[in-house]
C-alpha cells in the first residue's frame, strides 16, 4: 500500500493542464442534433442544411447568376452562425467554442453578402467612403 492509502489521505488533483495531451475535446455543442439512434444525415441535419444551401449557391453561380448564388452563400453562413447560436447540439458544424464560430460564421457571412450585394456592374448597394478610400489608395 501507498502512504497516502495507509494514511487515509486523499491525493489531489491538479487544476493545470497534463503536459502532454492525448486527444482533442469535442467543442461545446459537439453532440449529436438528434438521438443516436437515428440515421446519420438525421444526427448532423444542422451541417446538411448549411452544406445544401451553399452548393445551392454554388451551383447557381457556376450558372452565371453570381450576385444571388454568392448572396446564398454568405445566408448559408449567417445561418450556420443562427443555428450554432439556437440549438444546444449542432454535430459536426460545431468546430470551435461557440462564441468562436457564431463569430467567424456571422462575420464571413455577412462579409460574403455585403461584398456580391456591391459586385460591379450595377451594384445593389452603394457605399460611398468604400469607393473614396479605393481611390485613394489605387490612384
Amino acid at each position: 500500500m501507498s502512504a497516502d492509502a495507509a494514511g487515509g489521505e486523499k491525493k489531489r488533483g491538479t487544476r493545470r493542464f497534463p503536459l502532454w495531451t492525448r486527444d482533442t475535446a469535442r467543442p461545446e455543442g459537439g453532440g449529436r442534433a438528434a438521438p443516436g439512434d437515428a440515421p446519420a444525415p438525421a444526427r448532423q441535419w444542422p451541417l446538411i442544411a448549411v452544406l445544401s444551401v451553399t452548393g445551392l449557391g454554388l451551383l447557381l453561380t457556376a450558372f452565371d447568376l453570381f450576385r444571388v448564388g454568392c448572396i446564398l452563400v454568405g445566408v448559408a453562413l449567417l445561418g450556420g452562425a443562427v443555428l450554432r447560436w439556437v440549438l444546444p447540439s449542432v454535430g459536426m458544424l460545431a468546430v470551435r467554442s461557440r462564441f468562436t464560430d457564431l463569430v467567424t460564421y456571422g462575420i464571413l457571412g455577412l462579409a460574403i453578402v455585403l461584398l456580391a450585394m456591391m459586385a460591379q456592374p450595377d451594384p445593389w448597394l452603394k457605399i460611398p467612403f468604400l469607393q473614396d478610400t479605393l481611390h485613394f489608395t489605387v490612384r
